[in-house]
């Protein structure tokens, strides 16, 4: 079965050729990185007029580089949601229109299924049961995943996602959006012990998340400390990276033994950062648990997760119908 997916539930626009769910033909992400950068982060109103410029381009290139031809396409998954609703939009009705025309079936993904199945698309995915960190710019949660499509929500965060955190602390330093990746590579120039930062467990024995008070600390310490903090700019980077990283290894590793799970699975943007791929991999052998996170391509926003998530929502008898909408956020 050939899934067209297509995905764009915040600044990326992205298609994607999929083969059966886990052999990808082609995967194609247009970024506005450079459109929200001047803000520090993403302005819903320009995402949703970008997406309209580069939705036909994108799927087109998709298609010519997957070498598929359009007739030959056997149904369309989109991400229904969450996600930023006139983005949502646009990728939603292209994807009704093209499976319309083309006398296919489509089907409305929910967005974070997707980034669970994005480690179904590696050549060494991990076996069901497993339990799951998500951890992007908008999600932060924990899951028990018993199928493709069946997932249980054990925890979540209470306020800021960990990507969001890194943005919010790139800000403050000055340093730019998106911040992730400028954090990271700051980082490992800095020394994490130089300066500790709160670790906001809430309840080590359970899965909730809390990042909006890490993000103040910084920011009180860059405001105490105005002489100094240019200067430390690497361990401030370093502190912070740590102290978020030390709690999302320590909810995963916790909910994977409580569920007796013996594979863990990191995705979303955040799960490219390479101290949390380093540290939960060093925890999780200490405990003789495998770890399953998707290359770097599939981590951030992508089309080809989409598709294959759709081709099991598909197998398992689901469709969209021309009545269904988008969601911002989970229902």
């Amino acid at each position: 079965m050939i899934i067209l997916g297509i995905e764009t539930s915040c600044d990326e626009t992205a298609a994607a050729v999929v083969a059966d769910g886990t052999r990808i033909l082609s995967s194609v992400v247009a970024s506005q990185i450079e459109v929200h950068h001047r803000y520090g982060g993403v302005v819903p109103e320009l995402a949703s007029r970008k997406h309209i410029e580069a939705m036909v381009p994108v799927v087109a290139e998709a298609l010519s580089a997957s070498g598929v031809d359009k007739r030959d396409i056997d149904a369309v998954a989109v991400t229904q949601g969450p996600g930023l609703v006139g983005a949502l939009l646009i990728g939603f009705s292209f994807a009704k229109a093209y499976a319309f025309t083309l006398g296919i079936p489509w089907i409305g993904v929910n967005h974070l299924v997707g980034h669970v199945n994005s480690v179904f698309l590696d050549p060494d995915p991990p076996p069901f049961p497993f339990t799951a960190l998500l951890a992007s710019g908008g999600h932060t949660s924990v899951y028990h995943v018993t199928s493709h499509i069946e997932m249980e929500l054990m925890g979540q965060t209470r306020d800021d996602a960990a990507g969001e955190a890194f943005d919010k602390v790139a800000k403050v330093l000055g340093l730019g959006y998106p911040g992730g990746g400028i954090i990271g590579r700051l980082a490992q120039q800095g020394d994490p012990k130089k300066i500790r930062f709160p670790r906001t467990y809430l309840d080590k024995s359970r899965f909730d998340f809390s990042f909006s008070g890490i993000k103040t600390a910084v920011n009180r310490y860059v405001q105490t400390h105005p002489d100094e903090s240019p200067d430390q700019i690497p361990d401030i980077a370093a502190g912070f990276q740590e102290a978020v990283v030390e709690v999302l290894s320590h909810k995963i590793i916790r909910a994977a033994m409580e569920r007796g799970c013996s594979h863990i699975a990191i995705v979303g943007g955040v799960a490219a950062n390479t101290r949390l791929r380093e540290k939960v991999r060093q925890d999780a052998a200490a405990r003789g648990i495998a770890v399953s996170i998707p290359p770097l391509n599939l981590c951030g926003d992508n089309a080809a997760m989409i598709a294959a998530a759709g081709y099991h929502c598909l197998k398992a008898g689901e469709a969209s119908d021309g009545d269904a909408d988008v969601f911002s956020r989970l229902r």
